[in-house]
């Protein structure tokens, strides 16, 4: 065995890295002249600074071996902390009966709609013994773009007489059909178009890659809203605007059906259960779809979220946050995280899945399917950690909801959560044949919204639905879609 000995020579420090690495206490003792300068009042990066960084650097010959280690793959990859997925098997005191096939919503953003569909398909094959059901992203898919559209026209009609260049419409034309969304929008789509098996209305290529069409539509809608706000500025009335809007529309249809085909109106499921009996329905549209073999009111469910930089207790709301007009207003009522942990370990204990969403970008070991705060060793990689709250964290745009996803079940230990079991969408090849395990410290951090039956959740808790919504800005983070 070779064994390299690092060198022990070391550059001569300056005095600005001595001051740093001795940690003298006078702080408000001026920095020399020619290492701190000054302009306009601004401070200016010195070149003697980065020399002093440079110094400080190579003093720690632990810097050297994380040099050689990080610049070679991802940090997560390099920083896995080994005992802390040790600690969290992927075994649970509570989990669902059924396991469904892991889903794959591929290079888009459906995941809202693969989570919504996903807690809804366990009811029906419970109900017909099924081994395996997807039911169709692509058919809410559609719509939802259609939806999205009429509603972005809709909110350009209704600013016309805003600035074109403030900050409200200039935030309706930033991402007017992006692929994410939220329950109560999802809710809006199935009570409107019900929903069909996957096998009816399968993926097409724009489906699973919706970069192309998304950036077709959305440059074809900022150009519709030219058009709507220059007409307006001739002086033509709401009416003919309207009749412009409606046509408008019928191109952004043609897009939809070449891009992903006509949904169908009416269909045939036909299957076959774990005993091999064979079952056909005829002649039946998504809305008789849903309402006959869903047996679930979605109407009937409540978002909780946490947001601890507002009230408990309260109901709120977005500006503007939506995409089915004459929908129900996206709502909330804001709870305590310990709340929040109680009521769905307390659905999953009856076996009933649990739609969420959080931040899953933040702190997941992505080869073992792992999110937990301590999962990504930073502190000895890169010598510090991270000291921001999760209030500071949504003030500060560090963090906020950004995927969607299925509880599946808990382990629970002398009464408390310990971690909790994740069905995801990105296919059966990640973390654990498709399923993810979440620590309940990074519950608690990084997951901001859940949604439950009210059935499910207590009469006082319920009551705050009769309050009047505190109203959210549009770009506020709890309007972002997963």
């Amino acid at each position: 065995m070779t064994v390299v000995q690092l060198s022990e020579h070391r550059p001569a420090t300056s005095s600005f890295a001595r001051h740093i690495l001795t940690k003298q206490p006078d702080t408000t003792r001026m920095a020399p002249k020619d290492i701190v300068e000054q302009q306009d009042g601004r401070e200016e990066l010195s070149l003697d600074q980065l020399s002093s960084y440079k110094d400080i650097f190579d003093s720690d010959i632990k810097n050297r071996l994380a040099t050689l280690t990080l610049s070679r793959q991802a940090y997560t990859d390099a920083l896995e902390n080994r005992y802390v997925y040790l600690e969290h098997p992927p075994v649970f005191s509570h989990k669902l009966a059924i396991d469904a096939p892991i889903t794959d919503q591929k290079s888009s953003g459906r995941c809202w709609l693969f989570a919504g569909l996903n807690v809804l398909r366990q009811k029906i094959m419970k109900e017909y013994n099924l081994e395996e059901l997807e039911l169709s992203e692509p058919y809410l898919f559609f719509y939802d773009k259609l939806e999205k559209a009429n509603w972005f026209l809709e909110n350009i009609l209704e600013t016309l007489d805003e600035e074109l260049d403030g900050r409200l419409v200039q935030y309706l034309l930033k991402d007017p059909v992006g692929d994410g969304g939220q329950w109560d929008m999802f809710v809006g789509l199935i009570e409107k178009y019900g929903i069909v098996p996957k096998s009816v209305y399968p993926e097409t290529y724009h489906t699973s890659n919706s970069r192309n069409m998304d950036t077709l539509i959305t440059s074809k809608l900022r150009e519709y809203a030219k058009i709507l706000r220059n007409a307006h500025s001739r002086g033509e009335v709401v009416n003919t605007l309207r009749a412009q809007k409606r046509s408008m529309l019928e191109e952004v249809h043609r897009v939809m059906v070449i891009s992903l085909g006509q949904p169908p109106e009416k269909l045939t499921w036909a299957f076959y259960d774990k005993e091999k009996k064979f079952h056909e329905f005829k002649d039946i549209t998504p809305l008789e779809f849903y309402k006959k073999h869903v047996e679930v009111d979605c109407t009937q469910t409540v978002s909780l979220i946490n947001d601890p930089r507002n009230e408990l207790m309260k109901k709120y709301t977005v500006k503007y946050l939506g995409n089915v007009v004459g929908a129900t207003d996206v709502h909330y009522i804001n709870l305590s995280t310990t709340d929040i942990k109680k009521y769905a370990a307390e659905v999953l204990k009856d076996g009933r899945p649990v739609w969420f969403g959080c931040d899953v970008g933040k702190f997941i070991a992505r080869s073992k399917g792992l999110m937990d705060t301590q999962v990504i060793d930073y502190q000895t990689g890169f010598g510090f950690e991270f000291g921001t709250t999760k209030a500071e964290r949504l003030q500060y745009g560090e963090s906020l909801m950004t995927h969607a996803m299925v509880l599946t079940g808990v382990h629970v230990d002398d009464d408390k959560t310990v971690r909790w079991r994740i069905e995801n969408s990105w296919g059966p090849n990640y973390g654990t044949k498709g399923y993810l395990t979440m620590t309940d410290r990074w519950f608690d951090e990084f997951v901001y919204q859940i949604v439950l039956e009210k059935r499910d959740i207590p009469d006082h808790v319920l009551d705050v639905l009769d309050q009047e919504a505190v109203v959210l800005p549009p770009w506020d983070p709890m309007g972002a879609l997963a």
